[in-house]
């Protein structure tokens, strides 16, 4: 088929790939503009650009597609269908019915559960023991569409958001090709959403990523590995920041953020009610440090039983 693409993240850079391996011709791609990242601030191009660009295929970054310049080469691409991933802005109506197949949405959640920004994390953080990959033919609401395929995966106890989105990734991009396949050969009927089990997956805030001691050290658990890699769950203790990118809930009892033990196997803290009552945190990393077992944590950074991280605010 003639595919514009629109895309940003690595999630949707493999989708990308797999499309051109799979013999679609794709005219243009559409991602966001370049970002200032790292410490020096410097513009990097989305992962999506940096495929593009490597396999020849022409490129349109606009800040919003409101405006009709904006969305001239996407019109004079003459696209069979537009495929969406992780994209990151919302397509016009004039995008929404362009061509015979209009829009596809690769969508890393089992809709309706998880619409919105940040399924993959919200997920986890909800303790959900599955999720997977929709093809949804894209309308005007929030990921409200009809769909057309979905496949679950399980989320393992150890996943993060880092090694789940690389499951669903491979999945997403296996999936798109395979459904318009199937839609070429007009063998894809959609189905209509459930109006009942819709979740939104709001966008993740820096704040939410602080370690609250007061909460079950379940809940805390998951959050680790939510915001792992981005933006890492973090606390403070004697006012440095602290990130803590591995852990398990275990017993033990204590008011919450005191450290109950301190050793080459774990930092021990305490947390809110509930069973087990405590964290153990596995692997850290002080601000502007490397990421740390906790035998080398404690290398440069000695814990004693009774100390107390820092309240949230603090994080």
């Amino acid at each position: 088929m003639r595919i514009v693409f629109a895309g940003t993240p690595e999630f949707a850079a493999a989708a990308l790939q797999s499309l051109i391996e799979a013999g679609h011709h794709i005219p243009l791609v559409l991602t966001q503009p370049d970002r200032p990242a790292g410490r020096g601030m410097k513009l990097l191009a989305s992962p999506v650009k940096q495929l593009a660009e490597r396999l020849g295929l022409s490129v349109h970054q606009p800040a919003g597609l409101r405006d009709p310049h904006a969305l001239q080469p996407v019109l004079d691409a003459r696209p069979d269908v537009l495929v969406v991933a992780a994209y990151g802005l919302i397509l016009p109506p004039e995008l929404l019915g362009l061509g015979r197949h209009g829009a596809l949405n690769i969508h890393a959640s089992l809709l309706p559960r998880w619409r919105g920004a940040a399924p993959i994390q919200r997920a986890i953080l909800a303790g959900d023991a599955r999720t997977g990959i929709t093809i949804m033919q894209m309308d005007a609401g929030l990921d409200t569409g009809p769909t057309l395929a979905m496949q679950e995966v399980a989320i393992d106890a150890a996943d993060t958001a880092g090694t789940l989105h690389d499951k669903l990734a491979a999945l997403g991009a296996r999936m798109i090709v395979h459904a318009l396949q199937e839609l070429a050969a007009g063998n894809v009927p959609t189905h209509p959403q459930p109006a009942v089990g819709v979740t939104y997956a709001a966008k993740i805030a820096k704040r939410e990523a602080a370690l609250d001691w007061r909460l079950p050290a379940v809940e805390l658990e998951r959050k680790v590995r939510a915001f792992n890699p981005h933006p890492g769950a973090h606390a403070a203790l004697r006012g440095t920041q602290v990130k803590v990118w591995r852990a398990r809930p275990v017993a033990g009892t204590g008011t919450h953020g005191e450290v109950l033990a301190a050793s080459d196997a774990g930092i021990l803290v305490a947390c809110g009610a509930g069973q087990p009552g405590a964290l153990e945190l596995l692997e850290l990393q002080r601000a502007g440090g490397k990421r740390l077992s906790a035998a080398a944590f404690l290398q440069g950074f000695a814990l004693t039983p009774g100390e107390r991280f820092d309240p949230v605010d603090a994080a």
